[in-house]
């Protein structure tokens, strides 16, 4: 076996093995992939057409929100805490205790979502703009929060002993929003590894972290019953350079020494996610995952996908409403799924549409961000969504909760802000289309760089009043500058009298929210007067009639 996982590494690293073969072809004994118009192929799921109430909708918002969050240290840390020196470490140890005794399994039983209120929660991202709602059902801590029947480290059996993704649904469809699950357990195998260290100094130095305790080292505590195993995934041997806690990066995609996860993981990755599938019945899916769940090494994430359209089909009716997400993907694959960037965009318009992933903070709840005021500003979601939809994408932005199942009040305090903006613009959001060219300004015009899964999204953050962009529909064209110019005057290069662009006349310019304002049309550009007053402290949105 330990040859044959090689022989994998090997062939990922140097690019030879293919996308038709598996060195890790899953079982379909307990979660047969429905069959129909699609299979599991780039070929056939080629025939996917993006449905039209995601580009009509652009925004979404996502609950990333699991046990990770009781500790209030921010993302990954159920993975940090098992890092000595990282401040995740050090206020796990001060705080809970070592994790050779108390382990990420032993913060489970505290999350208890005491003051969750889901229906609350989406009535709220309904009234801010929200057209689409996600929510966690697994993240790379592996525990689902679901009933999950091939999971027992699950919401039910443990933690806040509720059916979280249930209720979500719930309420998503009680205020009509599309709803999408997002799972992310497919790389527990490998980000769970940390847990098997133990410190390198100090009094417990080399006593072994809890990722290696079985079922059987669990008599007599609270998790009597249950395989650590089955949570913590590290019954195999260690990646090449696991002690390097940056290497995870680059065997993201299963390669570079990443040690090759077995049948049994795999498979049961996919047997959680078509349990979701088959009972909840979402319109929209997300992977953080190169490309798809275990892709090249095996046929999981195909497998999934091609259920997923087929199962949608055939409980509505035939239609295809349904959406995958998968990251880096080329230009073929994003025909087959749809390319999602994580807290970044392209500077360009995208044929295909796509989404931004991003957060208003961390992606699980971090205290330290609150504290420090380091939540991005009303103004700054505005000109991610503004930027993002001039290129043909949507924004998901997750709003993080706290382990009670709240946010703070600086939180509601941008979103309500965000939400006032929408409620008078939102006309040049949703249903609209991209113009010619997505926007004009130093960044539009500038050659920035997407990382790996995009990360560039600080480039857009100096945006002021002359970037602009665009975006359209069959009777307007709209134009939004990204900051209120102190002068009150808004010049539209693009728009100028000798422009190829729009060589058709200017009848009428609008400021949405105030009314008609007076413009010139010149060869410098459309200059438009503002009034002296700012309707907000966001952005202005010009309406002009086609």
């Amino acid at each position: 076996m330990r040859i044959k996982l090689l022989i994998a590494q090997l062939m990922i690293a140097s690019g030879m093995m293919s996308a038709q073969t598996y060195q890790v072809p899953i079982s379909e004994v307990d979660e047969p992939m429905m069959t129909g118009k699609f299979q599991p192929t780039w070929e056939s799921l080629k025939q996917y057409q993006t449905p039209e109430w995601f580009k009509d909708a652009k925004f979404g918002i996502w609950a990333h929100w699991g046990p990770q969050c009781v500790e209030g240290t921010g993302d990954w840390m159920a993975r940090s805490m098992y890092i000595e020196g990282t401040s995740q470490y050090e206020y796990h140890v001060k705080h809970y205790g070592h994790p050779s005794e108390f382990g990420f399994k032993d913060v489970i039983p505290l999350w208890k979502a005491e003051n969750w209120n889901p229906d609350s929660l989406v009535a709220f991202y309904k009234k801010i703009g929200a057209q689409y709602f996600f929510v966690l059902g697994n993240h790379h801590d592996n525990m689902d929060l679901w009933d999950s029947k091939y999971q027992p480290w699950n919401s039910v059996n443990m933690g806040p002993r509720r059916n979280i993704l249930a209720e979500w649904e719930k309420a998503a469809r009680k205020y009509g929003l599309y709803f999408g699950v997002s799972l992310h357990a497919d790389h527990a195998w490998t980000w769970y590894e940390v847990s098997r260290r133990h410190d390198k100094s100090g009094p417990m130095k080399d006593v072994p972290y809890d990722g290696v305790l079985t079922k059987a080292d669990g008599k007599g505590k609270w998790w009597e019953g249950y395989d650590p195993q089955d949570l913590y995934a590290q019954n195999h041997p260690m990646s090449e350079n696991s002690w390097d806690d940056g290497a995870i990066s680059s065997q993201w995609g299963w390669g570079n020494g990443a040690n090759i996860p077995t049948e049994e993981f795999c498979t049961n990755f996919y047997n959680r996610t078509l349990d979701v599938i088959n009972r909840y019945n979402p319109d929209l899916l997300y992977f953080d995952a190169t490309v798809l769940p275990f892709y090249p090494i095996s046929d999981a994430g195909l497998k999934i996908t091609a259920h997923f359209y087929n199962h949608y089909m055939a409980t509505h009716d035939g239609k295809l409403d349904a959406v995958v997400f998968g990251k880096i993907l080329d230009e073929e694959q994003r025909k087959a799924i749809t390319w999602d960037v994580e807290r970044g965009a392209p500077n360009e318009i995208i044929q295909q549409p796509w989404q931004t992933c991003s957060c208003i903070g961390g992606w699980h709840y971090n205290t330290s961000i609150y504290e420090n005021n380091g939540y991005k500003s009303a103004a700054y979601v505005v000109k991610l969504l503004v930027d993002i939809v001039s290129k043909n994408g949507n924004l998901l932005l997750s709003v993080p909760l706290r382990g009670d199942g709240t946010f703070d009040e600086k939180e509601k305090a941008i979103l309500d802000e965000f939400g006032e903006w929408m409620s008078v613009n939102s006309e040049s959001i949703y249903e609209t289309r991209p113009w010619t060219i997505f926007g004009e300004g130093e960044i539009a015009e500038s050659d920035i760089k997407l990382k790996d899964q995009g990360f560039n999204e600080g480039a857009y953050n100096s945006a002021g009043a002359s970037e602009i962009r665009f975006a359209q529909t069959d009777k307007y064209l709209y134009a939004t500058a990204l900051a209120w110019p102190e002068n009150k005057i808004v010049r539209i290069k693009s728009l100028a009298s000798n422009s190829d662009l729009y060589p058709q006349k200017i009848e009428k310019v609008e400021l949405l929210g105030y009314g008609a304002v007076n413009f010139e049309r010149t060869d410098d550009g459309l200059i438009i007067s503002l009034p002296d007053k700012e309707l907000n402290g966001i952005a202005p949105v010009l309406k002009i009639y086609k």
